[in-house]
């Protein structure tokens, strides 16, 4: 009994110190350790190098989770073949990540099916890799959220934990016109992130059609005044991503 004593007391020292991969590894690292004739110092190096790298990994889970992307896609899937317009050594460069450090934005211009969305989730990825703070959202239900938090006086809360977000990504703007009460708090929170914060938005519509999103072309220019003053643009014209996808998986078929 008393030669477990010592084991008992590192499991709940383990425990207790929050370091899940010693306490699951150490007892095997040891052994393999000594078979290989490492030292005390290179096996304990060992083990703080893997609860390093697991509790990284699980650091990376937890923005992912915390981001509520709809679907996890890196850019690795993405075929750059299928839309030419799309710059590939651009996106690229844009995933280090380097224009969040910047405070800079990104938009996405192109129809529908052309995978703008795919390319936001996959640099959104990249930013939650890097160890960034990173919020989706479609623009419909951030411009629902908003006026949800406004009615239940929740607003300046709710602009307050956008604001903190590293990076934002705004999906799918101009799918559906605003009231003039939505555009109005969309165009505060592009106004709040201004030099404060990164935001990659989707669009499907050129810039000179986006009033018909806001409604006003006092509003609007406003806002791509701010949003475009330190812009990353990435145009995606071209025939449907999605329909060449589904091709390409009924032809291997």
């Amino acid at each position: 009994m008393m030669n477990d004593v010592p084991q008992i007391l590192l499991t709940h020292h383990l425990k207790s110190l929050r370091l899940p991969t010693f306490l699951r590894e150490h007892d095997k690292l040891a052994r393999l350790c000594a078979t290989e004739g490492v030292d005390h110092i290179g096996y304990l190096a060992r083990l703080a190098e893997l609860e390093l790298i697991d509790r990284e990994g699980r650091m990376i889970e937890r923005r992912i989770k915390l981001a509520k992307f709809p679907a996890i896609k890196s850019l690795d899937s993405f075929d750059f073949k299928a839309i030419p317009s799309l710059n590939k050594m651009q996106v690229l460069e844009l995933a280090r990540c380097e224009y969040i450090e910047r405070r800079e934005n990104i938009i996405a211009l192109g129809p529908s099916g052309t995978g703008k969305t795919h390319i936001a989730l996959g640099l959104g990825l990249a930013a939650c890799r890097q160890g960034l703070s990173v919020g989706f959202i479609t623009a419909s239900a951030l411009v629902h959220e908003l006026m949800e938090a406004r009615d239940e006086k929740t607003l300046l809360r709710y602009q307050k934990k956008l604001a903190k977000y590293r990076l934002l990504i705004i999906d799918e703007l101009g799918f559906v016109p605003l009231s003039k009460t939505g555009a109005e708090l969309l165009f505060e929170v592009f106004s709040q992130r201004y030099e404060c914060g990164s935001t990659i938005v989707t669009s499907n519509l050129p810039f000179d059609e986006w009033t018909e999103t806001f409604g006003s072309d006092r509003l609007t220019g406003a806002l791509l005044d701010r949003l475009t003053h330190h812009v990353n643009i990435l145009e995606m014209n071209g025939d449907s991503y999605r329909l060449n996808q589904s091709k390409k998986r009924n032809t291997n078929k």
